[in-house]
């Protein structure tokens, strides 16, 4: 059976050069830190397959990133071994390496047909795309997968109020809501000599990182990644869903999902737990 295409709402150009002869199709993770439910990486294998090339997927891991300290660094390296250990099984090789994500990502880019990209919404993350797309000498293009309806069908203006959005996306959420089938790689890239950090050594990981290391992690109660995220998401569903509506407000009760710090890491999409 044919696979269903991504929705071209959730796919944009970001430059004007061409796709060119090369090693590989790249995608560059940084957003959407899953090996599931994730349109950037498919469209990546669609665009590979396409091309009779492999996927190199590669995440730069920096230092001092705004405002996270150690435990959000425990949390995104557990979430990143979680996906290359799903990326591997899927014949997909993974590179994390140590240094600012688009000079990892051009770098990496340098053999590329193609770079693929996800999409954050903060300011540093939009400058960051638009610093790889100046300077790639290849096709960069992004692909919207952290939201259910993508940002440009819901508004062409800044949203100030939930009573104003909402029916706004309510509108378009049926046409998007669908599930993201996985596809198959015709060409494996496990072979592809790209050197990554251990990330089967997480702590010595940490140790080399320059972080705010004032709040430590807390991995004996939340671990990252998607198999973690899953697990929660049960737990909410089995136990505590039916009471949900009348304590989600309410300190003293436990009746929510603690899905937001996955949410937040892009280790599970929001179409799936829709």
């Amino acid at each position: 059976m044919e696979e269903q295409e991504i929705q071209k709402e959730r796919i944009q150009q970001l430059n004007e050069r061409a796709v060119r002869k090369g090693e590989y199709v790249l995608y560059w993770m940084q957003q959407s830190q899953r090996a599931e439910y994730n349109h950037a990486l498919e469209h990546a294998i669609d665009l590979a397959n396409r091309l009779d090339l492999p996927v190199l997927v590669v995440f730069g891991l920096m230092d001092e990133y705004p405002d996270a300290n150690a435990r959000h660094y425990r949390f995104l390296l557990e979430g990143l071994k979680d996906v290359q250990r799903s990326l591997t099984e899927r014949r997909i090789k993974m590179g994390v390496r140590h240094g600012h994500p688009v000079e990892i990502a051009l770098e990496a880019g340098k053999k590329a047909a193609v770079i693929v990209c996800d999409c954050g919404y903060m300011k540093h993350q939009r400058k960051w795309r638009r610093q790889l797309a100046d300077e790639a000498d290849c096709q960069v293009v992004q692909v919207e997968s952290d939201v259910i309806v993508p940002v440009a069908v819901v508004s062409d203006k800044a949203e100030y109020a939930a009573r104003t959005i909402r029916p706004k996306i309510q509108k378009h959420v049926d046409r998007f809501l669908e599930e993201l089938e996985p596809r198959s790689v015709n060409k494996e890239s496990l072979q592809l000599p790209f050197h990554s950090l251990n990330l089967e050594g997480t702590d010595q990981v940490l140790e080399n990182l320059k972080i705010d290391r004032s709040v430590g992690p807390v991995s004996a109660i939340f671990q990252g990644g998607s198999s973690q995220a899953k697990k929660h998401l049960q737990a909410f569903l089995d136990n505590r869903l039916s009471h949900y509506s009348e304590n989600r407000n309410q300190p003293q009760t436990d009746d929510i999902s603690y899905m937001s710090m996955f949410l937040h890491f892009g280790h599970i999409s929001p179409i799936y737990l829709a």
